[in-house]
C-alpha cells in the first residue's frame, strides 16, 4: 500500500479524563454529630467507617488510581453549628506524568457556627512531569475552627526518582466571616530538584507539608506549638511555626516521604490529643 505523504495525519482521538465530585455535610444531635447528606459522581466516591466515641470520619477516595493531566476531582464538605467532623483519604493521591493540560483537584470546605472540621488527607506523589493545580478554599462562621493540612512528596525516593519536569501549584483561601484570615500561593514550574536544592527553597527536601489551625485565641498557643515539634525536628525533619492573628500557621520539610509522614503523625497525634483515622496507619 503507498501512502500519500500528503495525505492529513489521521487525528488523535480525545483520551477519555477524569471527572468527579463528592460532597458531605454533619449536623449536631444532641451530643453527636451525624451525617445529614451525601453525594458522589465520577470517580470521587466518599466512604463512612464506623467510629465510637469519636468524630465521624469521611473519606474521600479517587477510584481512577490517580491523576494526569486534564483530569479533574473536586471535594466539598460542611459541619454544622456545633458539629465536629474529620475529613481524610483512603490512600496518597497520585499525579502522573501529563500529556497535555494539569490536573486540578479542588477541595471547598465550610464551617458553621461553633463547629470544628478536620481536614487531614494524605500526601499527593508528584511523578517527573507532573503537572497539578490543587486549590483548598475554607468558609468559617463565628466560633468555628480549622485544622487543616496538606502534603506533597516529589517522586519515590525508594525507586531512585527524581522530578525534573514539574508544573504545580497550590492555592490556599480561608476565610472568616467573609473576610480573608489567610491566603498562600505556592507554584514549582520547571526542573523541580534544582529548584528546591537551594538554601532559600527547600535545601533539597523532597516532601513538604502546611498546616493551619485557625480558631479563637490559638495565636496564644504559639509556644506550646513549638513545644510539640522540638522533639521531632533533627536533621531529616524540619519546621517551623508562626503566629497570625487567631492562627497559626506550621510548615514541615523531610529528606523522604516516610519522614514527613512519621514526623506528622507524631505531631498530629500529640496536637489533636487523639489518634488519626486508621486509613494514615495502613
Amino acid at each position: 500500500m503507498t501512502v500519500d505523504p500528503a495525505a492529513p495525519a489521521t487525528p488523535i482521538p480525545a483520551m477519555q479524563r477524569v471527572r468527579g465530585h463528592a460532597h458531605v455535610s454533619f449536623a449536631r444531635q444532641g451530643e453527636t454529630t451525624r451525617l445529614k447528606e451525601l453525594g458522589q459522581s465520577g470517580s470521587a466516591k466518599i466512604r463512612l467507617p464506623k467510629t465510637h466515641g469519636t468524630p465521624p470520619v469521611a473519606v474521600f477516595l479517587n477510584t481512577a488510581g490517580g491523576l494526569t493531566g486534564g483530569d479533574r476531582i473536586e471535594f466539598d464538605a460542611t459541619a454544622g453549628p456545633g458539629a465536629h467532623a474529620v475529613l481524610t483519604t483512603q490512600a496518597a493521591e497520585r499525579v502522573y506524568r501529563s500529556i497535555d493540560g494539569a490536573a486540578e483537584v479542588a477541595s471547598a470546605l465550610r464551617a458553621e457556627e461553633d463547629a470544628v472540621l478536620e481536614w487531614l488527607p494524605q500526601e499527593t506523589i508528584l511523578f517527573d512531569r507532573a503537572a497539578l493545580q490543587r486549590s483548598l478554599t475554607v468558609d468559617l462562621a463565628p466560633g468555628a475552627r480549622l485544622l487543616a493540612i496538606e502534603s506533597l512528596v516529589l517522586g519515590r525516593e525508594a525507586m531512585g526518582e527524581d522530578v525534573h519536569a514539574l508544573g504545580f501549584r497550590d492555592r490556599w483561601r480561608i476565610r472568616r466571616e467573609g473576610r480573608l484570615v489567610f491566603a498562600d500561593e505556592a507554584r514549582i514550574q520547571g526542573d523541580a530538584t534544582d529548584i528546591l536544592s537551594g538554601s532559600a527553597t527547600a535545601a533539597g527536601s523532597r516532601a513538604f507539608a502546611t498546616l493551619v489551625d485557625c480558631r479563637e485565641g490559638v495565636s496564644g498557643l504559639l509556644d506550646r506549638a513549638r513545644e510539640a515539634m522540638s522533639p521531632l525536628l533533627g536533621e531529616r525533619l524540619r519546621g517551623g511555626v508562626s503566629a497570625l492573628p487567631d492562627l497559626l500557621v506550621f510548615r514541615f520539610l523531610a529528606d523522604s516521604g516516610q519522614d514527613l509522614r512519621a514526623g506528622l503523625v507524631s505531631f498530629l497525634e500529640t496536637w489533636r490529643g487523639a489518634r488519626l483515622p486508621r486509613t494514615w496507619y495502613c
